[in-house]
């Protein structure tokens, strides 16, 4: 029996419309999991577990993108932690974390280069995915439309509606 599917859910094989499970049943999901999917090619979440990465895989991410820094919570996995493992899963990983300093151009670019240099879909994480979806809106600047960038970040839960007058610029 299948449940009724919640905008922005992701089921495996779902991962920006590639297939990195075919054979999954579509009803199989990690609970501990909250996938947020901006659009096709990014999909945001709080805080991964090194044992999530085989789960992100098999949904068809290739690449993952750390935006949280060390240290800000004592039960925080290191990134080298979800490092090794995401090359151990063969995924690419890029960490660009995004701490009390704030956003700078280099982070910007930094997530536009991970993004675009992706050959399928990334998951960005942060602690509640306010962060990697930040990131990502600001590194659209310039190239997607300000209302498609603010609607994507709507759609999956975040209001980026306040960078609207950075998004305008290239």
């Amino acid at each position: 029996m299948m449940t009724a599917r919640r905008r922005g859910e992701l089921h495996p094989g779902d991962a920006g419309g590639y297939n990195g499970a075919a054979n999954a049943h579509p009803d199989t999901r990690s609970s501990a999991l909250e996938l947020k999917r901006i659009n096709d090619h990014v999909s945001v979440s709080g805080q991964i577990q090194p044992e999530d990465v085989a789960t992100l895989k098999a949904l068809g991410f290739v690449t993952i993108v750390n935006n949280r820094p060390d240290g800000e919570a004592p039960d925080q996995p290191a990134g080298a932690e979800i490092e090794a493992a995401a090359k151990a899963a063969g995924l690419g990983y890029a960490a660009i974390p995004l701490g009390r300093e704030g956003v700078t151009p280099d982070l910007v670019r930094e997530t536009k280069a991970a993004l675009e240099g992706s050959d399928g879909p990334v998951l960005c994480y942060c602690r509640s995915g306010t962060r990697s979806t930040t990131l990502w809106a600001l590194s659209q600047a310039g190239d997607v439309p300000v209302e498609d960038i603010i609607t994507q970040a709507a759609e999956a839960g975040y209001d980026m509606s306040h960078l609207a007058g950075h998004l305008g610029r290239t």
